[in-house]
């Protein structure tokens, strides 16, 4: 199992297939921060990779972008995707799957419509567009080949160590929006359990998963409901403070038909766990 990207999920990814009886080798810029369970192998995916085993199997890109600019996106998801793909194609090398890690936000604002997999892709963010384009590269130089190539779709990832609605809420920071909105989110240990599930399941995958979990929760909610946990006072009413993350419910429905069971099917759950100190954070 080939992780290239083994930051927070990656190595959450790693550890799980490692746990289930798997080798896993992970490309990181630190691999001396990986826990032992994962050969790590130093490496930037924005540049040409080191040779790779040459019994790769299975291969989970999940890489992220050092800044939220369209020339880091564009480093770490197009670059990345075509670093993965160079380093298989130089030694011969064709995994039975290639599971891309990529975003809802390749999906416009739908006015709180239901997104699923087939809703068409038509991103308004250089975010969105970038790895699209990532996706559409992997599909490309995938086709015809014995390689099945996925694109794991995730919402706003949350957990151990990703804390920020958490944060704002302490500090006083956060805001519900006067116009409510939607939003899509998947506790960190169901996209890596996600993610292993899709990579080794027995049944022929679809190109695209949407990776959220059964509630796309409107934003004020989740919101009072940290408030009330933390007992202190609802955030005030006010402009959106996120800036244009736009309204869509997403579902999960392609996945659940795979038999994928959440372990926080949703943000109360999870939110829960969180604020309990479960789980582990990853370097």
């Amino acid at each position: 199992m080939l992780i290239a990207g083994c930051g927070d999920l990656g190595t959450e990814v790693g550890l799980r297939f490692a746990a289930a009886g798997h080798r896993v080798v992970g490309l990181r810029r630190s691999p001396e921060k990986l826990p032992p369970e994962i050969q790590g192998v130093r490496a930037d995916l924005s540049k040409p990779l080191p040779e790779l085993p040459t019994d790769v199997d299975i291969v989970v890109v999940a890489v992220a972008a050092d800044t939220s600019t369209e020339e880091a996106y564009r480093a770490a998801y197009v670059n990345g995707v075509k670093n993965v793909l160079d380093a298989l194609e130089r030694q011969s090398i064709e995994p039975r799957r290639i599971l891309f890690v990529s975003s809802t936000a390749v999906y416009k604002d739908s006015g709180g419509a239901v997104v699923d997999e087939s809703t068409p892709t038509e991103p308004t963010r250089f975010s969105g567009q970038v790895l699209l384009e990532a996706e559409d590269l992997l599909f490309a130089r995938t086709v015809g080949s014995s390689t099945q190539a996925i694109s794991v779709r995730l919402g706003g990832i949350y957990g151990p160590g990703r804390t920020r609605l958490i944060d704002q809420v302490r500090t006083g920071k956060a805001v519900i929006p006067a116009q409510p909105k939607h939003t899509n989110r998947i506790h960190r240990d169901d996209a890596a359990a996600m993610i292993v599930h899709l990579a080794l399941m027995e049944q022929q995958p679809q190109a695209v998963y949407l990776g959220v979990d059964d509630d796309p929760a409107e934003y004020g909610d989740v919101l009072r409901f940290l408030a009330g946990e933390l007992q202190l006072p609802e955030p005030p009413v006010g402009p959106a403070s996120d800036g244009g993350a736009g309204d869509k419910r997403c579902s999960n429905r392609r996945l659940k038909t795979t038999g994928f069971t959440f372990t926080y099917p949703s943000y109360k759950e999870g939110y829960l766990a969180v604020l309990a100190g479960e789980g582990v954070r990853h370097p």
